[in-house]
Order: structure tokens, then sequence, then C-alpha cells
């Protein structure tokens, strides 16, 4: 019987096999055929200690066992008062509200409208938003709008709004970038945001702290917002617990997801300074702040985020980071056949094949075969191959990881892909 499932970013008229998993455990996922698969993508970003992690697992069962779901507008809970008061602590004290949501997209969807808010309500309109070339940030009509005009959103265009697009600082000319920035905050737009040191589905694009440092004052000296999209930099990924901590820069307004609540359940958070909550706050109930779903902190996801956070409160979990990174950094040199190989942090990537910057580059879907067949969640980004994994893994599926990596880069040389 065909399913009737409508698979993600899945052209269904291709019939590629579709792996059912049954049961996940630190970096492995098991399949019903029974096939260990190593999870090195950490299932599209989330999974940070690992899959099924007992004590995130508890904290859901436990409080699944005494409160499902409520209402989040005028009524509150514990698990998310709890969420709160942690994450303050944790992230920088400038950050001081905590607004739930579900998912990156709508916490960057969030964050826009939180910016826009904060111009309207004082009396000052600015409407435009600034954003990085190559920038992906979801795939809501928001965050569509702010991340780059392609193949993801050519059929959407006639509801995204427009942005002013600043080029990608690529190293050494990162010049051109910070000139086009200053010269828009002079027109007065209302934000810019930015995927902080690492560009994801645009292809594992990095760029410096220096850099972000400087895009971050030329904002403040303009009194533009600086949003930091950190739904996937952000729980560990370049090296620190957020990636804006290497370049010195506290955002007005953060985002966050995917590593939240150890990627075992959607949740998603927008962390604002006090001057964006205090000018939504008024008698005048037409300035509040107009924006919901119907799972706003949801108690679980709740739970299992305070966990999370437990976890970096209890153990040692910079230090399995740093483990992980020098652990890939002593593999990444070893391979060859391959173009532009970077790392930053727990992430590592590379080129394969011939250039291309095409995300539906013909060689896309013969690389997932290939790490398919050798029993490998890799994903690639047409001819980017990315390694992101679970903080827990170990040697033997860093070596499965690479050595499939290398043999891939060879047949790419070797034209067996065709």
């Amino acid at each position: 019987m065909t399913s009737p499932v409508w698979h993600p970013f899945t052209q269904h008229g291709l019939n590629e096999p579709i792996p059912r998993i049954v049961r996940t455990e630190g970096a492995a996922l098991h399949t019903d055929d029974g096939r260990r698969i190593i999870d090195a993508i950490s299932s599209w970003w989330v999974t940070t200690h690992g899959h099924s992690h007992p004590r995130i697992m508890a904290a859901i069962a436990d409080q699944a066992s005494r409160m499902d779901q409520i209402i989040f507008a005028g009524w509150t809970h514990e698990p998310a008062e709890t969420l709160a008061r942690e994450l303050t602590r944790i992230m920088p004290p400038e950050l001081t509200r905590v607004f739930f949501s579900d998912s990156g997209s709508t916490a960057v969807e969030v964050a826009l409208k939180m910016a826009l808010g904060y111009w309207a309500n004082r009396g000052e309109p600015r409407h435009r938003i600034l954003v990085l070339e190559h920038s992906y940030h979801g795939d809501t009509i928001g965050a569509m709008s702010v991340g780059a005009r392609g193949v993801f959103n050519r059929a959407y265009s006639p509801l995204l709004f427009d942005v002013g697009t600043l080029p990608f600082p690529v190293q050494g000319a990162e010049q051109a970038m910070l000139d086009a920035l200053e010269a828009a905050c002079r027109e007065h737009p209302a934000a810019l945001i930015v995927e902080p040191l690492l560009l994801g589905a645009g292809g594992m694009l990095i760029y410096s702290p220096e850099t972000l440092a400087q895009m971050a004052a030329i904002c403040a000296r303009h009194g533009v917002l600086f949003i930091a999209d950190e739904v996937m930099t952000g729980w560990g990924r370049t090296g620190t617990l957020l990636a804006c901590e290497q370049a010195g820069v506290v955002p007005d307004i953060l985002c966050l997801s995917k590593g939240l609540t150890g990627g075992a359940i959607p949740l998603a958070v927008t962390m604002a300074r006090e001057p964006i909550f205090e000018a939504h706050r008024s008698t005048d109930r037409s300035t509040m702040f107009f924006h919901s779903s119907s799972y706003t902190a949801n108690p679980i996801a709740c739970a299992a985020a305070v966990a999370n956070l437990e976890i970096w409160r209890d153990e040692p979990v910079l230090d399995r980071i740093a483990d992980l990174t020098e652990r890939q950094s002593t593999r990444l040199p070893a391979l060859t056949n391959i173009r532009n190989a970077r790392q930053i942090g727990t992430v590592t990537a590379m080129e394969l094949g011939a250039p291309s910057s095409a995300y539906l580059s013909d060689l896309g879907p013969k690389l997932l075969a290939f790490f398919r067949e050798r029993n490998l969640l890799l994903r690639p980004l047409g001819n980017t191959v990315y390694v992101m994994p679970p903080y827990c893994i170990g040697d033997d599926d860093l070596d499965a990881i690479y050595s499939a990596i290398a043999d891939a880069a060879a047949s790419c040389a070797s034209g067996s892909f065709g």
C-alpha cells in the first residue's frame, strides 16, 4: 500500500527509498529492517546530547503524566516559568524577555514582528529588514522573505516582502559588505537579521567573529535592531553556547530552537532586550504583541527544555563539544579530492565533484543514495557535504562517516557518479 504521507523537501516523483526508523539511541537511528544508521547531521541539526537522552526522556514522561497542554495567553505554568528563568540565567543578561513559539521559522517570525512593533509603538515606523546574501531563516512567509530568493521560494514570490540584501562577507572582501551595511543603515531600516558566523542551508558558509562584531557595531551606531538567528548555530554547534559569544556580541533579539530541547521535541523561543518588551507594554490594548499559536509554551516541551538546561548546568557539555571539534579537525585534513574544506566548532563542510552552487545539483541525490547505502544519514546541500553529529558520537562512527566521504570524493573524481 502506498503511504499517504507527503514528506518535506522530498520529490516523490523520483520514487527514492524512504527508510522507516523504529528506534533512536545516542548517535544512531535503527530501521525496521535491522540496520543501524549513523546520524551524521543530528537529524537536521537538532540533536545535541544524543537521541533519547535519559534525562530528557524522563522529564517528558513525568510532565506528560501531570499536564499536557494549556492555553498560554493570560495563563501560565511551572515548566514555562522555570525555563524562562533558566534561559535568562544562561543567556546574556541583557536579554530579559522570553517569548515562546514552536519552531525556528516561527521564532524568526516573532523576531521580525517584535522589531516592527517596537518601531511602530514608538511612533517611528520603520519597515525595511536587512539580510545577508545566501541566508536561510525558515519556510514560513516572513522567514522566507528574509532568506535567499531562489528554488526554495520561487513559487511563493508574490507573497514575499522586499528586503535589503547585503553581500556575503567573503574572506578578504568583508569590507564590501560592511560598506553596504553602513549605507543601508543610513536609510533607517528596522533591523538586520543574520545567522551568526555560519550560514546553514545557504551552503555552510563561514565568516569571522570580527566581521560579526563590526556588523553589530554598525547597527548600534545607527539605532538599527540586530537580530541573531541562532536556531542552528546555538547550543554549542560553533564551539560556544552561542555563536555571538565569539564576537562579543549581544543581539537585541535572539532566536533559539533546535537544540533548545536537546532536539527531542519541538520548541522555540525569541529573547529580547527590555526596551523591546516595554515598547509593547501599555494600558492601550492595541499595542500588545499580537502573536501566538495554540501550542505556545507547551508544558511537555518546556519540561524537555528544562532538562536540557540542567544537562548544560550539571555536565561538561562544552568539554564534549571541544573534544568533538578536535576529533573532527584531525580527520578533515586527511580527505582528498575535495574543495574548500572548512570547520567551525562541531561542523565540518566541503565540496565534492565539479564546482556548482546549485542546491538542485544532479550530484546531490547521488551522494544521498551513496551515503544511505553506507548506513549514514548525510544530506548534502547540492555538492556540499557537511557533518554535524550529536556531541556523544564515538570514534568508530566518525571514522565511518569520513571514510564514506573519502570514498564518495574518490568516486566523484573518477567520474563514477556520472
